[in-house]
């Protein structure tokens, strides 16, 4: 068996025996050693493998599947070009907190630099990006082998109290990579490096000041833990449609428009949870130089965007806010929804909030939900508050459109469950290498729900959405692509079809998901700018 095959079987084995269950693989050859592991190790049950031919489109599925399991996934490639095709979603991964491990193939050190095929410096191609990174290669021990990979994926996990987020081993590979008749599998019986846990005692905050809680992008866990919080203080809820906090007595559907009346100018105390950064009055209101802002944090850092924050720390508990404060809130949300409702509804051709609505409300809460960026993360964020909520994901670390489908699939796989993405065109098209997934491959129970407004309709409510700028607007900004959805999904093989109207809508989401569907639906762009607006006044 080859030095190159030797170390591949130990750091598939040390992946399994930390807990790696599905592992995203690219062909290539300077892998070849990896890859014919991972083949054995499937063929074994001892893991989950997914082969996708796009680098990038590998990295987000990788990423999907960290979401979707809670655990560390891997994606394994070939050198060069392949492995900086990881980049966008290395750094969504940074970003957003979510465990992610890279093992790139490589040529042996001495290679590099002097004009050998394929070989580029590809150790820092993350770099300030990554929670951990090593060079492994049949030069060192194979007890450094093993220890590098556990490292790896105890830091990406963030088991020793640092911020979950990706690792990269670099597997420095000299030829032969194979030879003929060794065996392919893992190493087995490799022992498992395990980190410390801590658990800090609450803060204790005074009930006086009018507080206000705001949830942004969150797991599960920390979600409902500020839901539970606010409910408990009886104090307003703002939670972004990805925060997994929209539940409860004292979560507010239209909390970001109520930021800019008389309600939002009264709060003296923000206790903010997750990441927010959906809009910006929420931003707005965090900078604030008369708020105190009180930060809740899971990981090492923490968000203060405005350099505001009075107090960080990992549980707060809160006395009892004055009653009157939440019922004021109350009632202005039920008042904002309806003129929502009112203004969003009921039109010849669907608006982005009420396709939002419909999805929103389809997805029940043994089931799962994918929020795409831009417009329609935002139209979710105006959506009724639910008894039960699907828990929601999405790729706010650096919020791109990129990956998004691919981060679906691998939500939907590594959670197990039925999933639906609501996404916008523009993202569809741009992710549409995702939904080439070969016969024979592990496949979703995914409905991706795609608002076909021909275009960006989001750049229509910023400033360069104003009409001096309308000659440039379609080709720079909206860039409509002129694409038969339909007809791109059907040809990767994916059953889709086109929708109008919210009765057709309603009954289509109503259907169980049984596979990998793509749901395209009219939506409106001409009266986005004005619907904004409207809005946001009130």
């Amino acid at each position: 068996m080859s030095e190159s095959q030797l170390c591949a079987r130990a750091v598939i084995g040390q992946l399994i025996a930390q807990g790696v269950s599905d592992v995203v693989l690219c062909p290539g050859s300077r892998s070849a050693g990896l890859a014919l592991c991972l083949d054995e190790a499937a063929r074994s049950g001892l893991l989950r493998l997914h082969v996708r031919l796009d680098e990038r489109v590998a990295a987000f599925t990788a990423l999907g599947l960290g979401k979707g399991s809670g655990r560390p996934a891997a994606v394994v490639t070939t050198s060069g070009t392949a492995v900086a095709n990881l980049a966008p979603a290395v750094l969504e991964a940074h970003h957003a907190g979510v465990p992610l491990v890279v093992v790139s193939a490589d040529r042996p050190a001495e290679l590099v630099g002097v004009g050998a095929n394929q070989a580029t410096e590809q150790t820092h191609l993350f770099a300030g990006f990554l929670r951990y990174r090593a060079r492994i290669g049949p030069a060192a021990p194979a007890a450094a082998w093993r220890a590098h990979t556990a490292r790896a994926v105890l830091l990406a996990a963030g088991a020793t109290g640092g911020t979950p987020g990706p690792v990269q081993l670099n597997v420095e590979l000299p030829a032969p990579l194979v030879s003929a008749g060794g065996a392919a599998g893992p190493v087995p019986g490799a022992a498992v490096l395990s980190g410390p846990h801590a658990v800090a005692a609450p803060s204790v905050l005074a009930g006086t000041p009018r507080t206000l809680v705001v949830c942004g992008d969150a797991s599960v866990s920390l979600g409902r833990l500020a839901a539970e919080l606010a409910e408990a203080a009886g104090l307003p809820l703002v939670a972004e449609a990805s925060s997994n906090a929209r539940v409860g007595g004292s979560a507010l559907a239209c909390g970001r428009l109520l930021l800019a009346g008389p309600l939002g100018e009264q709060v003296e105390r923000v206790i903010v949870f997750g990441r927010p950064s959906l809009s910006r009055p929420v931003t707005a209101l965090l900078s604030r130089d008369d708020v105190e802002l009180v930060v809740v944090t899971e990981r090492p850092d923490y968000v203060d965007p405005g350099w505001r924050a009075a107090l960080v720390c990992s549980a707060v508990d809160v006395e009892p806010g004055p009653a009157d404060w939440l019922d004021a809130w109350r009632r202005a949300d039920a008042e904002c929804s309806a003129r929502v409702l009112a203004r969003t509804s009921g039109t010849p051709v669907l608006t982005g909030p009420e396709l939002a609505r419909l999805v929103v409300a389809a997805v029940p809460g043994d089931q799962l939900l994918c929020l795409a960026n831009s417009n329609p993360i935002r139209d979710a964020d105006l959506a009724p508050i639910g008894s039960d909520p699907a828990p929601v994901h999405a790729n706010r670390g650096l919020s791109g459109i990129d990956g998004t489908v691919s981060t679906a699939i691998g939500v939907a796989l590594g959670g197990g469950r039925p999933t639906t993405l609501l996404c916008g065109d523009l993202a569809f098209v741009h992710d549409a290498g995702a939904l080439a997934i070969a016969p024979g491959e592990p496949r979703p129970e995914l409905r991706v729900v795609v608002a076909d407004d021909a275009g960006g309709s989001i750049f229509a409510t910023l400033e360069y959405g104003r009409p001096e700028f309308a000659g440039a607007f379609e080709r720079v900004f909206a860039t409509p692509t002129g694409v038969d959805l339909v007809a791109m999904a059907a040809g990767f093989g994916v059953p889709a079809r086109r929708l109008s109207g919210a009765d057709e809508v309603a009954a289509a989401l109503a259907e169980p998901i049984t596979g990998f569907e793509v749901l395209v639906v009219d939506v409106d762009r001409t009266g986005r700018a004005s619907l904004a607006s409207e809005l946001a006044a009130g």
